[in-house]
């Protein structure tokens, strides 16, 4: 392990041989010259997100924005949820109901793992990679809140939704470089492989992820 550090450090310290000390990064142009923005319809786009999410094996459902509460609602039934983590900005139309409402203001890490599973909101939606983008926002909640509790449930506007990865970057760049708050990217539930490279899922975050598209 020492000897790849130190092969490693020496590559950087090489490729960096000829950078001024006091040069930073913002200072420096960088090239741009990759596809930046998307060409599909937002109809495509969404059905585009739909089986991309759908790929990594969670559940996606299109719903409309009237029968939002009713669909959460329903989810947490057929989840068995009873006690339900939000984060304080969730419009009160999206929270489910019959549960008991945990507002995340907070919560330990054992508090957390009480909990049954989160409902949240996103920042915004990559249809090419069908990823979630969180940005800890009082929509989205904080980064713990959708990786302790064994289920994720998701509500995604369909106008959130971008083609591209640098679309989705750009929309939560301000929340990142003025708020600076953290970026939490989602592309399906958690899952890992042991060493004898068997699927398990549930290790770094939720087990089980429900996507809502709105509208």
């Amino acid at each position: 392990m020492s000897e790849a550090r130190a092969a490693i450090l020496g590559r950087i310290r090489g490729a960096l041989h000829d950078v001024p000390g006091d040069e930073r990064a913002d200072e420096v142009a960088v090239a741009r010259d990759y596809r930046r923005t998307g060409e599909r319809s937002r109809e495509q786009l969404v059905d585009y997100l739909a089986e991309r999410v759908a790929d990594y094996a969670a559940e996606v459902r299109r719903v409309a924005a009237a029968e939002l509460a009713d669909a959460v609602t329903a989810a947490c039934a057929q989840r068995g949820l009873r006690r339900v983590g939000v984060p304080p900005g969730l419009p009160a139309g999206w929270r489910p109901r019959d549960v008991e409402l945990i507002e995340d203001t907070g919560l330990s890490a054992g508090e957390l793992d009480g909990i049954d599973g989160a409902v949240t909101g996103c920042a915004a939606a990559i249809a090419e990679t069908g990823t979630l983008v969180l940005d800890a926002s009082a929509i989205c909640g904080r980064r713990a809140l959708t990786l302790v509790p064994d289920h994720h449930i998701c509500i995604v506007l369909a106008g959130q939704v971008v083609e591209l990865v640098p679309e989705a970057i750009a929309a939560v760049a301000p929340a990142v470089r003025e708020g600076h708050r953290p970026i939490t990217l989602v592309s399906g539930p958690s899952a890992s492989s042991d060493i004898e490279l068997e699927r398990v899922e549930g290790v770094h975050g939720p087990r089980d992820l429900l996507v809502l598209i709105v509208g």
